[in-house]
């Protein structure tokens, strides 16, 4: 395994060929981002004429890069990073829930919550939000649904997820600028 700055590398062996495979810095949430293969050093220059067969495809081991690549201690300590920040800002709604009830604020909080939890790759992530501010799963469920409703997130068909649309990220710059100027 190599890492540089800009992510870091599983390196596989099959027959005349080498495969590498290439993550970003940050949480490994999937397979690699980018795969190449090339001859490995002293391959039979028979084999390496006859090029890459289905055979050599078949045989990469990506479940096996994967779990190399979720131990890096990299990939573990910006995961860590990541369920961090996530925590402040489930958190954070929760104080508003309480405060304020299912307002504009409250939304756009759970909404961009949500959403880097579902990018991350976060399994479950109703659940753990559930957790973090004091509701029922279901709550949660019913409050982003109302998020969808009044226009604080998009739909992702089939999966957990969306995008914050414009509506919640100018709720949460003000929210931003007020605390900024102490209000």
């Amino acid at each position: 395994m190599e890492a540089d700055d800009g992510g870091f590398e599983i390196t596989q062996r099959q027959g005349a060929w080498v495969i590498r495979m290439w993550w970003p810095a940050g949480p490994v949430s999937g397979g690699p981002q980018r795969i190449t293969i090339e001859s490995a050093e002293g391959a039979p220059a028979r084999d390496v004429t006859r090029g890459i067969s289905t055979t050599v495809l078949r045989r990469l081991d990506i479940a096996a890069a994967l779990m190399l690549a979720r131990q890096d201690p990299h990939a573990k300590r910006t995961r860590e990073e990541v369920a961090e920040k996530l925590k402040g800002m489930g958190e954070a709604a929760g104080v508003a829930l309480e405060s304020q009830g299912v307002s504009e604020q409250y939304l756009a909080l759970l909404v961009a919550t949500y959403t880097a939890m579902a990018d991350s790759g976060a399994p479950a992530p109703v659940p753990w939000l559930a957790g973090l501010i004091g509701r029922r799963p279901e709550t949660v469920k019913d409050h982003l649904k109302r998020a969808r409703r009044d226009g604080f997130l998009t739909s992702v068909a089939g999966k957990a997820g969306g995008e914050v649309t414009d509506k919640a990220a100018a709720v949460l710059e003000d929210m931003a600028e007020a605390s900024s100027h102490g209000g």
